[in-house]
């Protein structure tokens, strides 16, 4: 399995750019070990001899690099394993990789001025969005059968869309994480995800990863859910709100529009019911946006003090002619930023916090659009100009998954079908915080009614 993947990877890397690291080597002399324990009787984890690939961001392994996607941290290597790699290897998978991101994930589209950009392998001329674009794309193209990911603003969701594949973004610190030097996490909530050709394939990996660890101090107790359980559990007379713009916040194009509702009588086809709500976000576009990008600008400034802190490198100082201008921008506006004015956005994401959490208690779950748009071209920094007739509203315009990253809930994008033009659309499902089962349970009988794993890319 292992040889036959990374022949894969070998025919397709040049047109994808999928990986930053490979590990052919390491991963060959592991499926030798697999092998033997298979022959000797050992006990199997899970994920025995299952190929993967792990996204360059949360995913250290000790001895490999980790560039984070930026230029300046290209010969980083790691001193020890991120718990949740850890958990998959103790699983049994063979990691074969690290995956492209931009740099520290700060946009929705996949490239980065260390490897360069990955688009997807339906149209080598369009994003595989971002910022797990790596991870999606070689799911999709067959390199590897699931990979990791991470998600603050999409990151799972925006590639699973535009790559055509299963992105999960679980209950906030359901996916423990040794976040150092700085272990407290603020909105928007940022987690570790899986990235799948199927619901199960994603389940496997939840059951694998999920569950409390000491280095995390807001890792979510074992509540005992059995994920790949749940993907057989019956969604008879759940109640699923489907809205398709956030109340008008967000234009659609047409053409997604359409797929998406067509793929939406497969929830009625399983006894569920589907009902068009509004949410009563009382919110502006602007107020959220401002919200989300003050806070990433903290983030961003954050992340350049933590890497001199741990590697002695002051990227924003000695290195931004290696860092893209949308970073320094925001590593300046993090640095200014003051408390009072991030209390202000706290308090509107609160209000939006309240507003979704009273929207579950009349319904089960909340159906969207993954993106407004099919994966745009890879020549937009932040999307197409227009949508529909109607302006972008910013460089966040064109996905509809950030907002949710204020939620901390369970998030995930299904392959709901493809456009005219051949590209796939993602239908967004969110779930309560908690009920990360539920959400598996609609996405697996979402897939046994509208099966997605023959519309891959000719292999």
């Amino acid at each position: 399995m292992v040889d036959a993947h990374l022949e894969r990877i070998e025919e397709r890397e040049d047109d994808l750019n999928a990986f930053i690291t490979l590990l052919e080597e390491e991963a060959r002399e592991e499926a030798k070990e697999a092998e033997r324990a298979v022959r000797t009787d050992a006990k199997l984890g899970p994920l025995h001899g299952v190929p993967i690939a792990v996204k360059d961001l949360l995913g250290k392994i000790e001895g490999v690099p980790n560039t984070l996607g930026a230029k300046p941290l290209e010969n980083v290597v790691a001193n020890e394993t991120a718990i949740l790699v850890q958990r998959l290897k103790d699983a049994g998978a063979i990691v074969v990789g690290t995956t492209n991101t931009p740099e520290f994930a700060h946009k929705g589209q996949t490239d980065n001025l260390l490897i360069g950009e990955t688009p997807t392998p339906f149209d080598l001329n369009r994003t595989s969005g971002g910022s797990s674009g790596g991870s999606a794309a070689a799911v999709a193209s067959g390199m590897v059968p699931i990979a990791t990911g991470s998600d603050a603003g999409g990151s799972c969701r925006i590639p699973a869309a535009a790559c055509g594949v299963f992105g999960y973004c679980p209950s906030f610190t359901r996916v423990p994480n040794k976040h150092r030097p700085n272990m407290f996490v603020a909105p928007p909530f940022f987690q570790a995800g899986a990235l799948s050709r199927s619901v199960s394939d994603a389940a496997v990996m939840l059951d694998v990863m999920t569950g409390p660890h000491p280095q995390d101090p807001f890792g979510l107790p074992d509540d005992g859910i059995d994920y790949v359980e749940a993907t057989n559990r019956s969604i008879e007379d759940l109640d699923i709100a489907y809205n398709p713009d956030l109340d008008g916040l967000f234009p659609i194009d047409p053409k997604v529009k359409s797929v998406l509702e067509d793929s939406l009588e497969a929830f009625e086809t399983l006894d569920a019911n589907v009902e068009e709500v509004e949410i009563g976000i009382e919110q502006t576009f602007d107020q959220l946006w401002d919200a989300f990008m003050d806070h990433w600008s903290v983030t961003m400034a954050g992340i350049n003090e933590g890497v001199k802190i741990e590697h002695g490198i002051d990227m924003y100082a000695d290195h931004r002619e290696e860092l893209p201008e949308s970073i320094v921008e925001k590593v300046e506006e993090g640095q200014e930023m003051g408390a009072l004015e991030l209390g202000a956005h706290q308090a509107q994401i609160t209000d939006f916090y309240e507003t979704i959490h009273r929207l579950f208690e009349e319904y089960d779950l909340l159906a969207t659009p993954t993106l407004a748009i099919e994966p745009p071209s890879t020549e937009y920094v932040s999307g197409p100009p227009e949508i529909n007739g109607k302006e972008r509203p910013s460089a966040l315009g064109w996905f509809l998954t950030w907002p949710f990253n204020f939620t901390a809930t369970p998030n995930a994008s299904l392959p709901a079908g493809f456009t005219e033009n051949g590209l796939p659309v993602g239908l967004q499902i969110i779930g309560p915080r908690y009920h990360d089962e539920r959400v598996f349970a609609a996405s697996a009988g979402f897939e046994r009614v509208n099966p997605w794993s023959d519309a891959y890319p000719p292999q």
